[in-house]
């Protein structure tokens, strides 16, 4: 049935969506036959599938009668931790999966998505890197992947398009056989009602498939005092903590400017955590029965894109911090915080890597995919330029028509090989390539070229 909008109805969706992706209440139309079923499991596609073993379990996707064959069905992989598969990782799978990226000196990209072309970017991306990813939704990237035409009163768009995003990413993440966090950005304290609205979905979903929605959302309470910062972190992870969610939260401030949050006149003594505050959050959220974190502690982070040399990192900070937390818990961990690395468009490379070795497993990408998807779009007119001015006409003749080149799709997935290969280059600096043990992703087949009447390009 139709599903009427609102705040009011917001906790209908996910309980909505689980009746209908449930194997036991789905329409006959919506699932794939038995039969289907049958010849697809037993296509000539095993190779990892009989090495590794099918995965237990229903997956989302297979509840939408797309079963999972090949890569997608993978029980595990070679290189982590068995709790992590294809598709999107939540609770403890999260957990061992951030670890591993911390024991091994690799960090996560991040990617900010705004739509379905870069969400299926990112996992095309990610498979190439043989990888995990961490797609993530900001607020106004979730309105945008509502429609900017949708009324955005009391967040209800941005909380709609974050739910329509992560049902996208959740439908078809372990179609490309990667592991994926699916996590939301910046959240300020004027934000928290997104935030409370996609939670309400996370405990809906949680109800009806054992897990959350999203893997994680982030709190930015940064330009808040330190107490009340912590106090409400406090409050959300207690939240969190039922449906097996991680929280990130923000210490200090990150300088420059990003989707509407400006930073640029902040104090410069703000752009950089000290150990003591790094570990009261430390102290106050790992008091939560079952808390799961991460840090996004500032040392001279700054949003945007800067000429190299502008961007003052101070790494050591973080490596400070661990040492000082390790001796408050007396652990043998020396690195017991999960840091996140915020604003790195323009850092030097080797701050990057120490960062990393100081316990970074998350870096945000962000203000270089928005360049690198514009610069595709770019590339592609400037190379179709003379097929772009009309309907019917071009170098071919005057009565040709231009349908093909002007197609959205074409421009666009320009746009996804410019992104992809932008996105190679920070799984390569984050030193977060052939973490799966895939290998090589195959190509796809059954894709039309431009002689069946498909795109130019």
């Amino acid at each position: 049935p139709e599903v009427p909008f609102g705040r009011s109805s917001m906790l209908t969706l996910s309980a909505a969506a689980a009746l209908a992706y449930s194997p036991t209440v789905a329409a006959p139309h919506a699932r794939t036959s038995a039969a289907s079923v049958s010849s697809r499991a037993s296509a000539p596609r095993l190779g990892l599938l009989q090495k590794l073993g099918l995965r237990r379990g229903a997956r989302f996707a297979d509840d939408l009668g797309l079963p999972c064959v090949d890569e997608c069905a993978v029980a595990s992989y070679p290189n982590l931790p068995p709790s992590v598969h294809p598709g999107v990782v939540t609770g403890q799978a999260l957990v061992d999966l951030l670890q591993h990226a911390k024991e091994n000196r690799y960090a996560i990209p991040a990617v900010n998505c705004v739509t379905s072309s870069s969400v299926n970017t990112c996992l095309e991306a990610a498979r190439k890197a043989d990888a995990p990813i961490i797609i993530q939704f900001s607020s106004g990237g979730s309105q945008f992947y509502a429609g900017k035409g949708l009324d955005n009163t009391d967040f209800d768009a941005a909380v709609a398009g974050a739910v329509s995003g992560a049902h996208h990413v959740r439908t078809l993440a372990a179609k490309y056989g990667v592991p994926v966090i699916l996590h939301t950005d910046h959240c300020a304290k004027k934000l928290l009602p997104w935030v409370d609205g996609m939670l309400a979905e996370s405990e809906a979903h949680y109800a009806a498939h054992g897990e959350p929605l999203f893997s994680s959302h982030m709190l930015d309470l940064s330009e808040e005092p330190l107490e009340e910062n912590i106090a409400i972190c406090v409050e959300y992870m207690q939240r969190m903590a039922k449906l097996d969610m991680l929280l990130e939260m923000e210490l200090g401030i990150t300088g420059g400017e990003e989707d509407g949050v400006d930073n640029e006149d902040a104090n410069p003594e703000d752009l950089y955590s000290k150990p003591e505050e790094i570990w009261q959050v430390y102290e106050k959220l790992s008091a939560v029965p079952n808390g799961r974190f991460t840090v996004a502690a500032a040392f001279g982070n700054v949003h945007g894109v800067y000429a190299p040399g502008n961007v003052k990192l101070d790494p050591e900070i973080l490596g400070n911090a661990q040492t000082f937390i390790a001796d408050k818990v007396s652990s043998s961990d020396a690195k017991p915080v999960s840091f996140v690395f915020h604003g790195g468009s323009g850092s030097d490379l080797k701050d990057i890597k120490q960062a990393i070795d100081y316990g970074v497993v998350k870096m945000n990408i962000d203000t270089d995919t928005q360049w690198s998807y514009w610069d595709g779009i770019r590339a592609y007119y400037k190379k179709y330029e003379p097929y772009l001015n009309s309907q019917i006409g071009n170098p071919d003749g005057a009565d040709k028509p231009n349908k093909k080149f002007y197609d959205p799709r074409a421009c666009l997935r320009s746009a996804e090989d410019s992104t992809n290969a932008r996105l190679q280059q920070c799984f390569e600096d984050l030193n977060c390539v052939g973490i799966l043990g895939l290998g090589d992703m195959p190509p796809p087949q059954n894709v039309l070229g431009p002689r069946r009447g498909a795109l130019p390009c």
